[in-house]
């Protein structure tokens, strides 16, 4: 067994999203080494919940190690908002090393799991051992005829210098380069992130940062009552959500009246953008065939996912961690042929429409809706095809195995 210090700045037992990456990936790599993992004091208690609620011999080689920096800092990050928590994690990846060298951690070599950032650098060059480095990410530019004739000016700004500071990161901090120099292996979301990270081919390894926790048996729903499209994520602008809506709307009044009654739209989750999702729904004359649900907790999902026919995502985003646990419920994808969500299905189980005219695009997204409302042939195909791409291609224990790989080719 190799000895393996994780730095992961986000790990909780008990949720998803970079959350659950620290986790699971950390626990499925204890399965083959003993493990040391760095993460913040926050993650404390919910990780020794989780512990003393389940008892499992695997633990004994996950050792926890809480670091953050001093209060005054903290009080720092959080008062000056979003640009505090990227300089917050900036500087705690940056004195983390002080504090394996403090704690006097053994390890062979080390691994920054999380966040998946494309644009901050890793230090744990400067303790001596080969080290590894993701799963990162990139979210690409969000098209501009996607962007500002529907969120307007100000969201065409905010996304343009989001990407102008990131670049300026990749490209103008010596700690980046030698963060990708230093790397034996850089573990990357999806194949177009390093046309912004730039690292040496031979390094780069494709693993999504997705997965499911469990493995489901779904049965077609085509025999469900209610045809009802769902969407997740954050209410902003990356995740696409007038897209789904104007589709839908598209889709809906081609539909005669007794039919419409059979259709809905679903939308769940929270943000900025939920007053200008409401007046669309308005102007699109759809009110009685949306519902919008506020965030809820993972577990309360199955049942929305296990409600839902078909899942409509025109997000822009370089990843899309709501796609494999819809594929798990037998949800057939319609989407955006892209570098996050299109990337997580195939042709098999989902429908993805090329980038191009925004209104053509829209048309596309309602022709798929209608198509596999229309196709209950097509559209059983497609759920099955959902569910055996999920058992293939979302586990855990798959890119434990990768990382693992990866271990042993640098010795």
């Amino acid at each position: 067994m190799k000895n393996v210090l994780i730095t992961a700045y986000a790990v909780n037992p008990y949720k998803g999203s970079e959350d659950g990456t620290g986790w699971n990936i950390s626990r499925e790599l204890a399965k083959n080494n003993r493990l040391s993992i760095v993460t913040r004091k926050n993650n404390r208690a919910e990780i020794e919940r989780y512990l003393t609620e389940n008892n499992d011999p695997l633990h004994k080689n996950m050792t926890f190690y809480y670091y953050d920096l001093p209060w005054w800092m903290m009080f720092w990050k959080k008062s000056i908002g979003e640009r505090g928590y990227v300089l917050y994690f900036y500087l705690w990846q940056l004195f983390l090393p002080l504090f394996v060298k403090k704690e006097k951690i053994k390890f062979d070599l080390s691994h920054a799991v999380n966040f998946h950032s494309d644009s901050h650098p890793q230090f744990l060059w400067t303790l001596g051992k080969p080290v590894f480095w993701g799963p990162i990410g990139h979210h690409p530019p969000v098209p501009s005829n996607y962007l500002n004739p529907i969120y307007g000016r100000k969201n065409w700004f905010k996304d343009r210098l989001y990407n102008a500071v990131k670049f300026t990161m990749r490209n103008f901090d010596p700690f980046y380069y030698i963060s990708k120099w230093t790397a034996k292996r850089i573990f990357v979301i999806n194949s177009g992130v390093n046309k912004a990270v730039g690292a040496n081919k031979s390094k780069i390894i494709v693993m999504p940062a997705v997965a499911n926790t469990s493995k489901r048996q779904i049965s077609p729903k085509s025999n469900t009552n209610k045809f009802n499209v769902l969407a997740v994520g954050r209410f902003v602008y990356m995740k696409g959500f007038d897209v789904t809506i104007a589709a839908f709307a598209d889709f809906y009044h081609k539909l005669n009246k007794e039919t419409q009654e059979n259709v809905q739209l679903t939308l769940v989750g929270k943000g900025e953008e939920l007053a200008r999702m409401k007046r669309l729904i308005q102007e699109k004359n759809i009110n009685n065939a949306v519902e919008i649900i506020h965030w809820v907790e993972k577990k309360k999902m199955a049942q929305i996912y296990a409600n839902s026919s078909l899942f409509c995502f025109g997000s822009h985003e370089g990843a899309g961690m709501v796609i494999p646990e819809a594929l798990s419920f037998g949800l057939p994808i319609v989407c955006f042929d892209n570098y996050g969500p299109g990337e997580l299905c195939d042709d098999t189980c989902a429908i993805k429409i090329p980038y191009g005219n925004y209104n053509n695009s829209i048309l596309q997204f309602s022709q798929a809706l209608q198509s596999l409302y229309a196709n209950k042939k097509k559209y059983n195909q497609f759920s099955i095809a959902a569910t055996e791409y999920a058992k293939v291609n979302f586990h855990w224990a798959t890119k434990a195995k990768t990382i693992n790989k990866a271990y042993a080719a640098v010795g």
